[in-house]
């Protein structure tokens, strides 16, 4: 599974996909995150599977839609208080929520 973690300028996404990347390694999933500019989504696209989307875009999220489902991309809104995510964990739920719908979800 390849995540395409988009933000303005690619910096903050560089955190989201950093800490996704951790706590796969951490719960055994084949699972590659990669941080990408609003800018460079056009190419950045077609090497993913999902795309985390972040609030500061929220405006920008049905161009994105347009853009990743014709490709088969899924489109996942990251919410407002992404970044106190500091292991990853929840972003990375929200990623098998989409990829795995009928895996089991783990209790806090």
């Amino acid at each position: 599974m390849r995540i395409l973690v988009v933000c303005g300028a690619g910096a903050s996404s560089t955190f989201v996909a950093h800490r996704v990347n951790r706590a796969a390694r951490a719960a055994g999933l084949p699972y590659s995150a990669f941080a990408g500019a609003q800018a460079s989504l056009p190419v950045d696209i077609d090497a993913a599977d999902v795309v985390l989307v972040g609030p500061h875009l929220v405006a920008s999220l049905d161009a994105i839609r347009s853009a990743a489902v014709p490709r088969g991309v899924a489109v996942v809104p990251l919410p407002d208080d992404v970044f106190s995510d500091t292991d990853g964990t929840r972003v990375l739920a929200l990623v098998r929520a989409v990829a795995e719908p009928d895996a089991p979800v783990a209790s806090s």
